[in-house]
């Protein structure tokens, strides 16, 4: 009986071990199947009322109802996007906070680099939700009827014309960038805001010459008169505008310089937490309500799983690398 009672002792530790092993297994699934069992926060890196913050709002108000928690939207802007990205990427790494974020967090790894923030490194992909075209406007009582006159008139005049952006690494700088870079290094001067708002005010009133945003947040005041279109990005021209000439059919370059919007999760949140992100994603962009709405504001919905993200979030750190360092995207 005592030898029997040694052996007890002896592999009593082993049994502990193995069980808490096994608890620890099953607890990461079992994690995922009650996510979220409480309110959920979504940081955007930029001011509300522009495009990122438009389409963050419709993811975070979608998965609010489908989830029965509310998805809060975070509004925290500042240096170039970095000050909401840090903060979303020092969180705690289990669903809870969720970053949205544009491709001025892939720029910013040139163009902003920071010792506290590695997105690669501090960040889980969760998808590649949408992406829009971008439209060149100028006030509505602007002397340019078409891109060709701006053009003509800002290598005349270098430095004349004025163009607003939400920073030098937002969207709308990238894409006057690359608009200048394509057509005989335009010089422009870069007015930057910190209010989506108030940058629009400005251009409709005329104070700013230029401005070059995705067509989501722009298309009523279009339609309406308030801003006037000379062209839009990629290959056709934007449903919700069909008389506003592509910027090929306009007769200048543009090259592809896709905005997009994606999903983060901090390092180190759980897989399966990822990935029913993910699913309940699909779930809600596949919804015909938000296609809808989708459409009207001037996204395409791309989806799929969080690796197409990754593998897409890292060739657009290497494009924008050899783009960003041009002293044009700086508006020097």
């Amino acid at each position: 009986m005592r030898s029997t009672g040694e052996a007890q002792v002896i592999y009593r530790p082993w049994l502990i071990l193995l069980a808490a092993i096994a608890a620890v297994g099953m607890a990461v699934p079992a994690q995922a199947e009650t996510y979220p069992s409480k309110p959920v926060r979504m940081i955007i890196a930029f001011s509300a009322g522009g495009s990122v913050d438009a389409l963050g709002r419709i993811v975070a108000a979608k998965l609010s109802e489908y989830w029965g928690q509310q998805v809060t939207v975070e509004n925290r802007s500042g240096a170039l996007g970095n000050i909401g990205a840090i903060a979303a990427a020092r969180a705690a790494p289990d669903g809870y906070t969720l970053h949205f974020a544009t491709q001025s967090l892939a720029v910013n790894v040139t163009l902003a680099p920071t010792a506290d923030l590695d997105p690669v490194k501090d960040f889980e992909p969760v998808m590649l939700v949408a992406t829009a075209q971008d439209i060149l406007i100028v006030p509505p009582d602007s002397p340019f009827k078409t891109v060709k006159d701006l053009i003509a008139f800002a290598k005349a005049n270098p430095r004349k014309l004025t163009y607003g952006t939400l920073g030098t690494s937002s969207s709308g700088n990238m894409a006057v960038a690359v608009f200048a870079v394509s057509n005989g290094r335009l010089e422009l001067r870069q007015v930057p805001y910190t209010q989506s708002s108030q940058l629009t005010t400005d251009v409709m009133a005329g104070r700013v010459d230029v401005f070059f945003p995705t067509t989501g947040a722009h298309v009523g005041n279009v339609v309406s008169g308030r801003e006037r279109a000379l062209g839009v990005s990629g290959p056709k021209r934007a449903e919700q505008l069909p008389d506003v000439p592509t910027l090929g059919e306009a007769g200048v370059t543009y090259p592809d310089a896709t905005t997009w919007y994606a999903l983060f999760a901090p390092k180190g949140t759980p897989k399966e937490i990822v990935a029913k992100i993910n699913r309940d994603l699909e779930h809600i962009l596949a919804l015909p309500e938000v296609q809808e709405l989708q459409r009207k504001l001037g996204f395409a919905t791309i989806g799929g799983p969080p690796e197409k993200l990754g593998a897409y979030f890292k060739s657009e750190i290497d494009k924008w690398a050899t783009i960003a360092k041009d002293p044009l995207f700086t508006g020097q």
